[in-house]
């Protein structure tokens, strides 16, 4: 058993108290008020909720390139760096980042994987001795729901993905897919496949956004990546008002998967509550892809990130919750309990 103590933002709504939170077998025993001298700030740690952790092999390789030239399948710059790679760097380079991830502290991650069951595979064997928790959107044949968790698509005009999506029924995995990215043409098709999330939704309008809201269908929003790649910003106010909203980084080749940056770009970008940007990063992904972590609650998972509060970033503030969202670095990291 063990405590940690400081500035807990506790439950759901993240509400500081001042107390401890006590740890057993790797489960949240109890958060209690206490007095204390901790200048720690207690935090859930992060659920990223979109990634392609592939694109390690290949980092800022597409500086100045637009989406098509980028990332868009199948000959962008980085699925032929993807193509290139051999099954040893990929891990290895994937592992990498994903230690990057831990120790910033990040609990888990959905992600995209690309190259079908040898990919998924790939991806399974970096996260293996690692405490990050991969969650594999899979690709290519429906046979990869083998080893995936769920099937992850490119977008609608890219293929017809009925076979993918009935094969996810048969098995009750998730379906996800991109959608509104470039622009609006591919989100009428996407919903119409009845998907389990969306990705990006930059272009969506009242039209789609009804129809997300009568499917219950959440969205992960990536603004650092639309920003790189310059195809707007998605409306996220009316996403939040219409479904769940979750955080994700995107492609590794086009941003550091660091959900600090994430945060801070989102809050300082949005009209939305610092509150509503810390569960997008925590909570949120944990919700859709049904994992036991995401709030500091008792009986929870124990996937918690320490920072220190008297780091000369951090010392002083007056609101640990914003300070949390736009100011905390990776530097101020002082512990990741997974």
């Amino acid at each position: 058993m063990e405590e940690l103590t400081g500035t807990i933002l506790a439950g759901e709504t993240f509400e500081p108290i001042r107390g401890r939170v006590v740890v057993d077998d790797d489960r949240i025993e109890a958060v209690e008020e206490t007095d204390t001298d901790s200048t720690d700030i207690v935090v859930p740690a992060f659920v990223n909720a979109h990634t392609h952790l592939g694109d390690s092999v290949a980092k800022d390789a597409a500086v100045g390139l637009s989406l098509e030239e980028a990332v868009a399948p199948p000959e962008s710059r980085k699925h032929r760096r993807l193509a290139a790679a051999d099954h040893d760097e990929l891990v290895t380079a994937m592992r990498r980042t994903l230690r990057f991830m831990r120790d910033t502290g990040t609990a888990a991650t959905l992600d995209f994987r690309e190259n079908g069951v040898p990919g998924a595979r790939a991806l399974r064997e970096a996260a293996d001795p690692l405490d990050v928790h991969a969650f594999v959107f899979g690709s290519d044949d429906p046979s990869v729901l083998d080893v995936a968790d769920g099937y992850g698509a490119s977008g609608a005009n890219d293929d017809d993905f009925a076979a993918e999506r009935d094969a996810c029924r048969e098995r009750d995995r998730p379906f996800a897919i991109h959608a509104g990215e470039p622009d609006a043409t591919d989100i009428h098709p996407a919903l119409d496949l009845d998907p389990d999330l969306l990705v990006h939704m930059v272009h969506a309008e009242d039209e789609h956004l009804d129809r997300v809201a009568d499917q219950s269908v959440p969205i992960v929003v990536c603004p650092r990546a639309n920003a790189v790649l310059d195809v707007g910003e998605a409306p996220l106010p009316d996403l939040r008002a219409h479904t769940t909203v979750a955080l994700g980084t995107d492609n590794v080749m086009l941003n550091a998967p660091s959900m600090f940056r994430e945060m801070a770009y989102a809050a300082k970008r949005f009209d939305v509550p610092d509150r509503a940007i810390l569960e997008m990063a925590t909570t949120a992904g944990a919700e859709i892809a049904d994992l036991d972590c995401g709030v500091v609650e008792p009986g929870r998972r124990a996937a918690l990130l320490v920072l220190d509060g008297d780091s000369d970033n951090l010392a002083g503030t007056t609101d640990p919750l914003s300070a949390v969202v736009r100011r905390a670095t990776e530097r101020d990291v002082d512990r990741v309990l997974l």
